[in-house]
């Protein structure tokens, strides 16, 4: 089974279980789909690449109310959600729901200068933010992606919810997508 045939297959059962979860949310879908057309777009599906894309970690959703979105969540659908993780440097408090092989991230803005504010400003009862992906080897992608002329918001990656290196990609390069990328091992 080549790469896009998998991530085509990973993505289906991700989109298989956020309906499952009642989120038929075209937003959602529309941002799977870019993220998609943004791999192709930078050719890592290609056999040559020095770094191996992986499935997809999470789906991350900005949240005005982080109690009742975990409530939604935890009580109505039945899912199971972590507790609440406060993370200073990305400016950020998160849940997380497991689903499967994958997750949700709620997100909520952490102090005045959270990098989402400007996001609820825009989208008062919040939604879709970004897409995470895991990657083989963060510091080879982000030299690649570099080379493709792929904007990175950070010059070096940070450490992300899960203990691991992350780095996010521009919006405007990924086909309107914040794309996260997250090496796993």
């Amino acid at each position: 089974m080549n790469f896009l045939h998998r991530t085509r297959l990973i993505t289906q059962q991700t989109l298989t279980k956020l309906t499952k979860f009642g989120q038929r949310n075209g937003q959602v879908l529309n941002k799977i789909e870019q993220t998609q057309n943004f791999c192709s777009s930078v050719h890592c599906l290609k056999d040559n690449t020095p770094w191996n894309l992986g499935k997809i970690n999470h789906i991350a959703l900005v949240t005005p109310d982080l109690d009742k979105s975990t409530a939604l969540y935890r009580d109505v659908l039945g899912g199971k959600v972590s507790e609440k993780q406060p993370l200073p440097d990305h400016g950020v408090t998160t849940v997380f729901v497991e689903l499967g092989d994958t997750k949700i991230e709620l997100l909520h803005p952490l102090g005045e200068k959270s990098p989402i504010q400007s996001f609820l400003k825009k989208n008062a009862s919040g939604g879709m933010h970004h897409i995470c992906i895991e990657v083989d080897d963060i510091q080879k992608a982000m030299a690649d992606l570099k080379s493709k002329n792929i904007r990175l918001l950070s010059e070096e990656p940070k450490i992300g919810a899960h203990g691991y290196p992350v780095v996010f990609l521009h919006p405007k390069d990924c086909d309107g997508v914040l794309v996260e990328l997250e090496e796993v091992k």
